[in-house]
């Protein structure tokens, strides 16, 4: 997966949907019912689909006047990218870099740190 591959928000919003979702394929319909809290109307979950097809993010099957949407990037997939693209970006791939930064301003709590020093010997953490 590329840089041109990250996904702006709203599309990350739209496949956040979709990776919620248990059957596939799904309508428009229906990620429209999942994206209930966005107010958005159908033209703009349809152009966001439009460009996520055309991104390679998800496939589109038309049966009859409905088409079927269905995810081709996973959601670990995505988030494993992303996440190492922040990582190498803003702290050069140092993890204690990354800690640091995470525990000054406290996003990061003491149970944190003892899950990924866990992680970190080889356990499973969470």
């Amino acid at each position: 997966m590329s840089r041109e591959n990250r996904l702006p928000d709203a599309e990350l919003e739209v496949m956040q949907a979709l990776w919620q979702m248990e059957d596939y394929p799904v309508t428009s319909a229906q990620l429209m019912e999942k994206l209930a809290g966005r107010h958005w109307r159908l033209p703009t979950l349809l152009k966001l689909l439009s460009r996520l097809e055309e991104r390679g993010f998800v496939a589109a099957q038309k049966e009859g006047r409905t088409n079927y949407y269905r995810p081709l990037v996973g959601e670990r997939e995505y988030l494993a990218a992303e996440s190492g693209r922040f990582f190498q970006k803003l702290h050069g791939g140092s993890l204690p870099s990354l800690v640091a930064a995470l525990m000054e301003s406290r996003s990061i709590s003491p149970k944190d740190v003892a899950e990924l020093e866990e992680i970190l010997k080889g356990g499973k953490g969470k």
